[in-house]
């Protein structure tokens, strides 16, 4: 914990612990210390704690079969409402999993969590809330006491911790030995030994290391706990800055408003106008239609406009009725002897039926010869003798 700030409430004072220092608590009560706080801190995550006091929480350690772990979030406060003496409903829980079966829970009030947090709202916001108890060194076989005035933090697990009053801590100790094993050593930080030692339960076999120090000297050996058991959980969490975001990007956010307002109504304004300007647009066309068809309905001018034009003008292949009746017209002509006597004309085929009258079998056949010579398709249907003349009917249309 040598590179961590550590943040401590020490009764209703705000104290930090720099990093790497032993010389006490620096009180976060002047312009001075707070900057140089968020000097430590700078961008580094994770790297500032606040130690939540031990004396405003519990710390246990719970047993869980794998068909509870999905649903431990709701029926952890049920399963532990017999250990605790408050009513669950006022106690916030976090938790940490320690391995396939146990789990890490921390308990404190919801009344004092909001406090701490009406304490830190003066701070840059602070995301690990850790148990005060496991800030301090541990190991395997081994106890860490720390005395300060006339409290005593104990950790003597790796999540297991408690803080009580100084005179105590004798009898606590002697509880605790009752279920746990003995540890091989006791390592009490205080600042006079006799008396320090004197706390401990003489004839439990204890094995004290006494040192010179208190909280933030044990701090220059300790190790960040992991996992860490976090009390910001839940309801408690960190949530995003969004009063403050709002703050710094209101003023962007009116503009862009304001830009994406007239842009709409400029978009409106043009549609409208479009669509006045298609109206009349459409009123012109039905109008110019009326001129040239000025009976039934109108569901498509432009398509059925288009549409008399091929057939009058004819397409660019030469189909058109115009076009075909300008080419057999031309053959007709070419043969004084003969006439036109009436010809009907299929839309959809693109060609005619063509009745004429000849002066004999040779002219009908020179007039057959002539459609194919310029470029149609004829076939003779029928012919008869008409009088001295011959009655031919002809089919005449576009090569396909």
């Amino acid at each position: 914990m040598r590179e961590v700030a550590i943040i401590r409430l020490v009764g209703d004072r705000l104290a930090w612990n720099p990093p790497g220092a032993a010389d006490g608590p620096h009180w976060l009560e002047t312009d001075e210390e707070r900057a140089a706080l968020v000097a430590a801190i700078g961008q580094r995550r994770q790297a500032a704690v606040f130690a939540v006091p031990g004396e405003e929480l519990r710390l246990l350690r719970v047993n869980i079969a794998p068909e509870e772990r999905r649903h431990l979030g709701k029926s952890l406060p049920f399963m532990l409402e017999e250990e605790l003496a408050e009513d669950i409903d006022g106690l916030h829980f976090a938790r940490v999993a320690l391995d396939a079966s146990d789990v890490a829970v921390a308990v404190c009030t919801r009344e004092r969590m909001q406090a701490f947090n009406e304490a830190l709202a003066v701070l840059p916001p602070i995301n690990l809330w850790l148990p005060e108890p496991l800030l301090l060194p541990w190991q395997e076989g081994e106890w860490c006491v720390v005395l300060e005035g006339e409290r005593a933090i104990v950790r003597y697990g790796f999540c297991e911790g408690f803080c009580v009053e100084r005179d105590l801590l004798a009898l606590l100790l002697e509880s605790l030995l009752q279920s746990v094993e003995v540890p091989e050593q006791v390592i009490v930080y205080g600042q006079q030994q006799d008396a320090d030692l004197a706390l401990l339960p003489a004839p439990a076999g204890l094995k004290p290391q006494w040192r010179r120090g208190g909280f933030d000297t044990s701090l220059l050996v300790s190790e960040q706990p992991a996992p860490l058991l976090n009390l910001r959980q839940g309801e408690f969490s960190q949530r995003l800055p969004l009063d403050r975001w709002w703050r710094q990007w209101r003023a962007v956010a009116a503009l862009f408003v304001g830009a994406l307002a007239v842009h709409l109504v400029a978009g409106w304004a043009d549609l409208r106008q479009m669509e006045s300007e298609n109206l009349a647009l459409r009123a012109d066309i039905e109008q110019s239609y009326r001129r040239v068809i000025p009976r039934g309905m109108v569901p498509e001018p432009e398509r059925q406009l288009r549409r008399q034009l091929d057939e009058l003008g004819g397409t660019a292949s030469g189909s058109g009725f115009t076009s075909l009746l300008a080419q057999v017209g031309a053959v007709v002509g070419d043969n004084p002897g003969s006439s036109l006597v009436s010809l009907n004309y299929n839309d959809r085929g693109a060609e005619m039926r063509l009745n004429i009258l000849a002066a004999d079998y040779a002219e009908v056949e020179r007039i057959r010869a002539g459609f194919v010579a310029a470029g149609l398709e004829a076939s003779l249907e029928n012919s008869s003798t008409q009088g001295e003349q011959v009655r031919a009917r002809l089919r005449v249309g576009g090569r396909s």
